[in-house]
């Protein structure tokens, strides 16, 4: 019973995946969405990331693996997610939690930034009041989302819609492998991309040998 369960779960999966691997219009989008952010590092700005509980989760991974690395050695590049449980809790104390993402960014965003902006029904307001914000500062924005003709949607420059069937698991099983192909283009555009500051270096290190 419990081994029918797993490959049943497996195979709902892997449809998921393979109806995403079929949709030629998203996988464009996603195509476009890594080609912006590599503009953006390239040019010195940042990129910003959030979302809610699990999608929260995937937008500090995201962060964390352009800043880091993902599979091979590289300048880090400017990514942040915005999850500090300190000032979420400070807004979402002040302001109140649909606001949380949204100040950050009235803070934080410049012109030239990108935000991917991660929601699975495309809905939540506090994702929905980000985008509005970055758009406003004139932050590129990149919905990932798991509906399509959602609310985020509508308020992105570039909408990833991944559905990915009943549940919100799946829709974050999709999210995950977009955002690990987003980083791999990335990383492989800026491979190929001049980047601001010194030659050859990320923006803000020093050339080598510099004091």
């Amino acid at each position: 019973m419990s081994q029918e369960r797993i490959r049943a779960a497996l195979a709902e999966a892997s449809a998921a995946l393979g109806a995403l691997m079929d949709d030629a219009p998203t996988l464009a989008a996603i195509e476009a969405a890594a080609a912006q952010i590599a503009r953006c590092l390239a040019a010195g700005g940042t990129a910003y990331s959030c979302g809610n509980g699990g999608s929260l989760c995937d937008a500090m991974h995201f962060a964390e693996e352009l800043s880091g690395r993902f599979r091979d050695d590289r300048p880090a590049y400017a990514a942040i997610a915005i999850a500090d449980p300190g000032y979420l809790s400070c807004v979402a104390n002040d302001y109140g939690y649909a606001h949380v993402f949204s100040r950050f960014l009235q803070a934080h965003g410049r012109a030239g930034d990108v935000l991917l902006a991660i929601s699975t029904s495309g809905a939540s307001a506090n994702v929905v009041a980000a985008a509005r914000e970055a758009r406003q500062r004139g932050v590129f924005v990149i919905a990932l989302t798991g509906r399509a003709a959602s609310e985020l949607s509508g308020h992105a420059d570039l909408a990833i819609c991944t559905p990915g069937g009943r549940y919100a698991d799946r829709v974050q099983e999709l999210h995950i492998k977009v955002i690990h192909i987003l980083i791999e283009l990335v990383e492989h555009r800026l491979a190929q991309l001049p980047v601001a500051g010194a030659a050859g270096q990320a923006p803000g290190m020093p050339a080598p040998g510099a004091a």
